[in-house]
């Protein structure tokens, strides 16, 4: 089983992009991949398919319009920054969407949303009825009002939960790496590509973890995280580098390499 069979087969799909992937090499938002990101669903969505997107970079938008704020660590700056850069985020997204004729909606969640019955019900319902009506669903954390205790931290994690709570066929990571390499690829050069993964705990033993960089609040052992998550209800998920050109639509035409995670049911 390849990446672009699962997408061939598969009607329901769930993109995460990260804020590696999101951010210029100055910190600043990537109107282009956007615009083009959008253009590679509405091409997917006129399949027949449907796509929620779990979108990084409140952060990242936030110091692009107040990079006064970019040394400040204190923990207000920060939620206040995410909540100044959620408004950011969406108006490009809104944007992009928009010129191929598109609508999005936007959800934000917490780790306490996924543990009440109540409120997952109601999630799932909002999910189906926009993806019903053509709107592309955009997910993120609600960092402006999420503490540790209800944080789930990172969005490798929350598009998980989302593609578990939605019963995803597939979910998609879109990272700053080609998939998972034996090591690291950017110091190692004999690092190999592990293109199928079907025993998530016998990798772990035979690659080396490293953490993550500048932008992301992830690395790779979140992305393992995920991965146990979704392969535990019979979701596949493929972790792919974003930063490639049409990299959406080169996995689902096979002209892409990443890292496949099989479901176990």
């Amino acid at each position: 089983m390849t990446i672009a069979e699962v997408l061939e087969g598969a009607r329901k799909i769930c993109v995460k992009i990260g804020s590696t992937t999101l951010a210029r090499e100055d910190g600043a938002i990537n109107i282009g991949f956007m615009n083009d990101f959008a253009s590679q669903v509405a091409s997917l969505m006129k399949e027949g398919k449907q796509i929620v997107l779990v979108s990084s970079g409140a952060q990242v938008a936030g110091l692009s319009a107040l990079d006064r704020w970019s040394r400040r660590r204190d923990i207000h700056y920060r939620q206040a920054l995410c909540a100044i850069g959620q408004v950011e985020l969406m108006d490009k997204w809104r944007a992009a969407f928009n010129r191929q004729g598109l609508h999005i909606g936007q959800l934000l969640f917490t780790k306490e949303d996924f543990s009440d019955d109540h409120r997952s019900l109601n999630m799932r319902n909002t999910l189906f009825t926009l993806l019903d009506e053509g709107v592309v669903p955009i997910i993120n954390e609600n960092d402006s009002v999420a503490f540790d205790e209800i944080r789930i931290g990172d969005n490798d994690n929350l598009s998980a939960l989302t593609a578990a709570l939605w019963n995803a066929d597939v979910l998609i990571l879109f990272s700053d790496i080609d998939g998972v390499f034996t090591d690291n690829p950017k110091t190692n050069p004999d690092a190999a590509l592990v293109e199928t993964v079907t025993d998530i705990s016998a990798l772990r033993e035979s690659i080396v973890i490293g953490s993550a960089n500048d932008f992301g609040t992830g690395g790779m052992e979140t992305k393992l995280e995920a991965a146990e998550k979704v392969t535990r209800y019979g979701i596949a998920m493929a972790l792919a580098n974003g930063a490639v050109p049409q990299a959406l639509a080169r996995l689902r035409a096979g002209a892409m390499k990443g890292t496949l995670f099989l479901g176990t049911e």
